[in-house]
């Protein structure tokens, strides 16, 4: 399954290095970065930024998983870090990064 099409868990446990680093691979675009998973969205405009910032607001709702965003004029930085994993990474984390992703590149192809 892909992880697009998973759902997050409350109570997700941290990820160990080997799988935060095979699920890497599974989201283009995201770093590891101070035990968070990070990612810079670039847009074309303010209204473009937040188009995607208020889908990804819904996506966030919907799994019960929320970011740090840092929203700028043309671009959006994503941070992700699961609560109960200890603010370490978790599958939640890269499950939503795979969302956002997904949001990303639909927004992109619009």
């Amino acid at each position: 399954m892909s992880l697009t099409d998973k759902r997050c868990l409350h109570g997700a446990g941290p990820l160990d290095r080997a799988a935060i680093d095979a699920l890497l691979l599974e989201v283009p675009g995201w770093i590891e970065q101070d035990d968070h998973l990070v990612r810079s969205f670039e847009f074309k405009d303010y209204h473009e930024t937040m188009e995607f910032v208020n889908a990804l607001a819904w996506m966030t709702h919907a799994q019960d998983h929320h970011p740090e965003l840092t929203v700028r004029y043309r671009h959006c930085i994503v941070a992700y870090a699961t609560h109960t994993a200890g603010n370490k990474i978790s599958e939640n984390d890269f499950i939503c990064a795979a969302k956002a992703n997904a949001i990303y590149d639909q927004r992109a192809g619009a």
